[in-house]
């Protein structure tokens, strides 16, 4: 039972948003917590690390989850997201900083490249190839 008025806004949006709306909040997600995961390795704190890695892993798995493989950009997509879950949880076990924020600038960037694809994709750029919309 959602009790806080902030878990009821919460709701309401992720409610009301549009898919392309939805995989930025999963990439927005996903940044938070491999940075929150960032500062628990810098400052050894190896509990919050391995949470927040953890979040972003699921994350990232869960848009792997929802690629439509009717583009063909899916499957690099899918193998970006691979690879950037490959380096989460090498991170997550070795303890490696570099990895993780290897991970973070892959998720910066695609977040960034969705983020364009979706305003075209919604008309406000060019029109919008095939290769654009593929996790929507």
């Amino acid at each position: 039972m959602i009790n806080s008025p902030y878990d009821k806004y919460r709701k309401s949006v992720v409610q009301t948003s549009t898919p392309a709306q939805l995989v930025a909040m999963l990439y927005d997600g996903a940044i938070r917590f491999v940075r929150a995961g960032l500062d628990g390795l810098s400052k050894k704190d190896y509990e919050k690390a391995n949470i927040n890695l953890g979040k972003a892993q699921t994350i990232v798995s869960e848009l792997m989850s929802t690629l439509d493989y009717t583009y063909e950009i899916s499957k690099n997509l899918y193998s970006m997201y691979e690879y950037t879950n490959f380096l989460l949880v090498e991170a997550n076990i070795r303890k490696d900083m570099t990895k993780a924020e290897e991970a973070l600038g892959y998720l910066t960037e695609l977040r960034e490249t969705w983020l364009q694809a979706s305003k075209i994709a919604a008309g406000q750029g060019p029109e919008p190839t095939s290769t654009e919309s593929a996790n929507g």
